[in-house]
């Protein structure tokens, strides 16, 4: 397996791999910018890591895991050792590149890298706790097996969807943009409890902990959010009082513009 980039999402990726003996840790090339984080990443995950991108490039399956304007300055490498990586490739099929740089379409990633089956990841952060959700798009020369290749990957780290490309954007401003859209509900509403009377460090842990159990609830009765909002609003009460100032304020069309613009905004990156 060879790695382009080494950053938090390439790690979320690969730890559980090695970790649970799916692939040997001698089997991973790795190459990032830097010298000093090849070091340090070396030591800390054990595997191979050098600032030379061109044996990683010569493995049969690669993850690029670089930032998007990063492409193109990788891709040279990509070709030079696209026979190398061809030995390494089972016979019938082409070595393959998993990419999950935000907005990049697989029709520029063919582009960039001729001879190589591709595959369009969108992975989210919670993939570092293993609570994560994947998309995957197929480019053209993918094989079954290679499918099947990717999804065990991804399936180390969350729940893994296969889908046709044109929804990858809402899905990544769903989920890759979403956490950060929850992070601000649980920072306001911690925020709300300090200036309602609660400690700090209490009103974070309960904000957390109503969000994931929220969630818990959700996801395991399999509830309309509709649903749940109705078993907590009683007449007249707390929780009436507090929806009536969210709608006042826009909330819910705010929420809804947010992830349009995600959206919008990763199709303009393609």
């Amino acid at each position: 397996l060879g790695v382009v980039g080494l950053g938090r999402m390439a790690q979320a990726l690969l730890v559980p791999l090695l970790e649970e003996g799916l692939i040997e840790r001698s089997a991973v090339r790795a190459a990032v910018a830097s010298e000093a984080s090849a070091l340090r990443l070396a030591q800390e995950l054990d595997i191979q890591v050098s600032t030379d991108p061109a044996r990683a490039w010569a493995a049969p399956v690669v993850l690029l895991a670089v930032k998007p304007q990063q492409i193109e300055s990788v891709a040279a490498p990509a070709a030079k050792a696209l026979a190398e990586a061809r030995e390494a490739t089972p016979p019938g099929t082409q070595p393959l590149l998993i990419s999950v740089l935000a907005g990049v379409p697989l029709r520029r990633l063919e582009a960039l890298f001729p001879g190589r089956a591709c595959v369009r990841a969108v992975p989210n952060t919670p993939a570092l706790v293993k609570a994560g959700l994947t998309g995957l798009s197929w480019g053209e020369g993918v094989g079954d097996g290679q499918q099947e290749q990717v999804h065990q990957l991804f399936a180390q780290v969350g729940e893994v969807l296969h889908l046709p490309e044109p929804q990858l954007d809402p899905f990544l401003a769903l989920t890759s943009s979403g956490p950060a859209f929850l992070a601000l509900v649980a920072e306001s509403m911690a925020d709300g409890a300090v200036a309602a009377g609660l400690p700090r460090t209490l009103a974070q842990h309960l904000a957390h902990r109503t969000l994931a159990g929220t969630a818990a609830l959700l996801h395991g009765r399999e509830l309309h959010p509709g649903q749940l909002k109705d078993m907590v609003t009683s007449p007249a009460g707390t929780t009436a009082a507090g929806l009536r100032e969210l709608e006042r304020a826009g909330v819910r069309s705010a929420l809804i513009e947010a992830v349009l613009a995600a959206a919008e905004r990763s199709r303009q990156l393609a």
